[in-house]
């Protein structure tokens, strides 16, 4: 195999693991009712002023299939809407203490998952990796493959 075809392959197996690793470990630790795509969700709701029609974008989704995942949020307590101070049309999303707590179980949990590359490469191979994949890493969402 070339070393194109094997980058793409490891970085994919990494990619997958990881998500996988974040979700058990988010699901352990109380939110066993989170899929990882709500982690995407509540990425973008973080980073402030988002609408269902943003959240949308941010996902690769029709608006309709956002509106579903923001109610299915909001029932289960993670999400708030809230008016829109330009648009009396349109709802601003908020985490709630519910969806801080879960965002700040994903970020631990990335944290672990990531701790065994670490080790195995030295801290100073690690950082230079994180410093690589800076450089070359596209700009914009980190959204789910659907």
């Amino acid at each position: 195999m070339d070393d194109a075809l094997a980058f793409s392959a490891l970085v994919l197996a990494l990619s997958g693991q990881l998500v996988q690793e974040i979700d058990a470990r988010v699901s352990q630790q109380g939110f066993e009712n989170l899929r990882p795509v709500h982690g995407f969700a509540f990425a973008r709701v973080a980073a402030g002023d988002a609408t269902t029609a943003d959240l949308a974008v941010h996902l690769g989704v029709t608006k309709q299939a956002a509106a579903q995942l923001v109610a299915d949020l909001v029932r289960t307590g993670y999400l708030d809407r809230r008016p829109h101070p330009g648009d009396a049309r349109a709802k601003l999303l908020e985490l709630t203490e519910r969806g801080w707590a879960a965002t700040r179980a994903a970020d631990e949990a990335a944290r672990s998952a990531v701790a065994p590359w670490r080790e195995a490469l030295g801290e100073a191979r690690f950082t230079e990796l994180v410093s690589d994949l800076t450089r070359i890493a596209p700009r914009g969402p980190i959204r789910p493959v659907w």
